[in-house]
């Protein structure tokens, strides 16, 4: 691809696969390719799969039917990207993946917060948030993103083991999401503090369904004695971490992994090598750090869409 008819300025065409644009983060992550990829004169496309794996085949497809310079993947969750993938290779268009990962296949780069890190940090807050209000054992509940996606494991992986580095903090409770909506995590979070009515701690891993989980904690009463840390983040998350609502909460910075993807695509495609992994960090934001980062945050995760 990017042959000598590009040299001559011919406009250079993408599509980006994406889990579901009624997520801020991806439609941050959107913004982010869009901007890139306009700086080189090119356009790009985006394709809802709606969290349904039938659903990114048949957008992988349309895209390939298309001829497209250059596909952008974030997949429903890693087992379902080879599939797209292998469709690509065989129309010979290279594929750059912006998060989640993938099982196997052959692809362009792979940019990738660092999920486990980031996690880590963020139940470091949480951590000692409990211990300043002497619930030193917790305990906690989670709920989670897919368990079918590699970030999902890092974020479980990397939350865990700071409850134990911090005093063994128990866990009563996992849910994982599938809805990916502020009214399942509701659901998941009433179901938690009405059958642990001694929980102190509370991990929700990722930014729109959080809300629900404030929502719920506010409902029954128990946002005294039951602390919330969360991931990514929306625009309400900056009044909920000034109130004290969200104790912390590990941001990726989906604008600039869009930024990277894109960047990382045109490097492909003009005859450069880009890096296989490209890792982008994770800015974990709390009442204490709230006003320093806040500048950086409203471009590299909220995509300029915070006022």
């Amino acid at each position: 691809m990017g042959g000598p008819a590009h040299a001559q300025g011919q406009q250079r065409h993408f599509a980006y696969l994406t889990p579901g644009l009624d997520l801020p983060f991806w439609r941050y992550l959107a913004v982010g390719i869009a901007d890139e990829a306009k700086k080189h004169n090119a356009t790009v496309t985006n394709y809802d799969s709606h969290n349904d794996a039938a659903t990114q085949l048949k957008n992988a497809q349309d895209a390939i039917a298309r001829k497209v310079d250059g596909i952008l993947i974030s997949p429903t969750d890693s087992s379902t990207a080879p599939s797209v993938l292998s469709l690509a290779e065989k129309a010979n268009i290279p594929v750059v993946i912006a998060d989640i990962g993938t099982a196997s296949g052959n692809y362009v780069s792979f940019i990738i917060s660092d999920n486990e890190k980031g996690a880590h940090d963020t139940g470091v807050a949480l951590a000692e948030a409990l211990k300043e209000h002497h619930w030193d054992k917790g305990p906690v509940g989670l709920v989670t993103i897919s368990l079918a996606r590699n970030n999902g494991k890092a974020r479980t992986k990397g939350f865990r083991d700071a409850m134990k580095e911090n005093g063994d903090i128990k866990e009563v409770a996992l849910n994982q999401m599938q809805r990916y909506t502020a009214d399942e995590t509701f659901k998941y979070v009433q179901d938690m503090l009405t059958a642990h009515p001694d929980l102190h701690g509370l991990f929700v891993q990722t930014d729109t369904p959080t809300l629900g989980a404030v929502r719920a904690i506010q409902a029954a009463h128990r946002q005294d004695t039951v602390l919330l840390a969360a991931f990514d983040g929306v625009p309400e998350f900056i009044d909920l971490i000034k109130q004290g609502k969200i104790v912390a909460s590990g941001m990726q910075q989906p604008y600039l992994m869009g930024v990277r993807s894109a960047q990382a695509m045109f490097d492909h495609l003009d005859g450069k090598k880009p890096e296989k992994q490209i890792l982008v960090p994770i800015i974990v934001v709390s009442q204490k750090n709230l006003e320093q980062v806040l500048p950086t945050i409203k471009q590299t995760v909220f995509a300029n869409e915070l006022k």
